[in-house]
């Protein structure tokens, strides 16, 4: 507990806060030796002072969904503090028939929402009885069913106690992730797969779900939340219908390495966050 603590703190106090409070963020969910830096960049725009439920949106890496779930359990253990998860809100979700229950074991071996918990904690500690978690397992969905769970989730980003966290890496680059695209007129490999990324990142802040669903088809960029970020698209695009002013900004962006042959791999990592103006 004491070292991670020190660790949360080192990255953020390296980090500026100019996109606080934020209403929603895209953080990595690496190992911290990889991505902590980066997920700093992300955390350091929660303002606890003011947010009360936290939303956690994480790829589900194990087992086949083509749902969302939620977890069957009460509360999540960190080394930091015990986080609660809202059983209200989830009471709520459940009722609307679109979700299913995760099974201990499939919650366990889930690191996408795993990660983000001690971040969570630490980011919210000056008011740490005062909030509870939201977490949701979003399984392969359609683009239709992205604008449909969009939808259902847009009525708790309109309220400006929730924050949603959006759990993704970038690019997984390399034989072992049966992905190697190479723009060769970008330099050496890691430089393609910055432009790779970046193109992705900028229709990301364009908050166009639509053009990030074609991005994805052109291409088939390793992006593993790719179905947590299109239900926050659609979720922000269904609040712009109705008049809410909304910006998007990445503020980091780093790989594991820089892959330079074929035998190389890397993971990319970015963070940023959602401002309502």
């Amino acid at each position: 507990g004491p070292q991670l603590n020190a660790q949360l703190e080192g990255w953020l106090s390296q980090v500026q806060s100019t996109k606080r409070p934020a209403r929603a963020i895209i953080a990595p969910h690496a190992g911290y030796t990889y991505c902590g830096s980066c997920a700093a960049h992300a955390y350091k725009q929660v303002d606890p002072n003011i947010t009360r439920k936290i939303f956690i949106l994480g790829p589900s890496h194990h087992v086949p969904l083509s749902r969302c779930a939620l977890s069957s359990v009460d509360i999540y253990r960190t080394p930091l503090y015990d986080l609660r998860i809202d059983q209200k809100i989830y009471g709520e979700l459940w009722k609307t028939g679109m979700f299913e229950r995760m099974s201990l074991q499939t919650d366990e071996d889930e690191h996408s929402i795993e990660m983000h918990l001690p971040y969570t904690a630490k980011a919210m500690e000056s008011h740490k009885d005062e909030f509870t978690i939201v977490p949701v397992l979003v399984g392969a969905l359609s683009e239709s069913k992205e604008q449909e769970f969009g939808k259902l989730f847009s009525k708790y980003l309109a309220d400006p106690s929730n924050l949603f966290v959006v759990s993704s890496d970038f690019c997984h680059w390399g034989q072992r992730f049966r992905y190697s695209y190479y723009d060769e007129s970008q330099g050496e490999i890691y430089r393609s797969i910055e432009h790779l990324d970046k193109m992705g990142m900028s229709i990301i802040e364009q908050l166009d779900p639509v053009s990030f669903s074609n991005y994805l088809k052109k291409y088939h960029n390793t992006i593993c939340g790719r179905h947590p970020i299109g239900v926050l698209l659609n979720a922000i695009s269904e609040l712009q219908k109705n008049g809410m002013n909304m910006s998007f900004s990445f503020l980091n962006y780093a790989q594991s390495s820089q892959c330079r042959n074929w035998q190389d791999s890397s993971v990319s990592y970015a963070a940023g966050a959602l401002m309502v103006h």
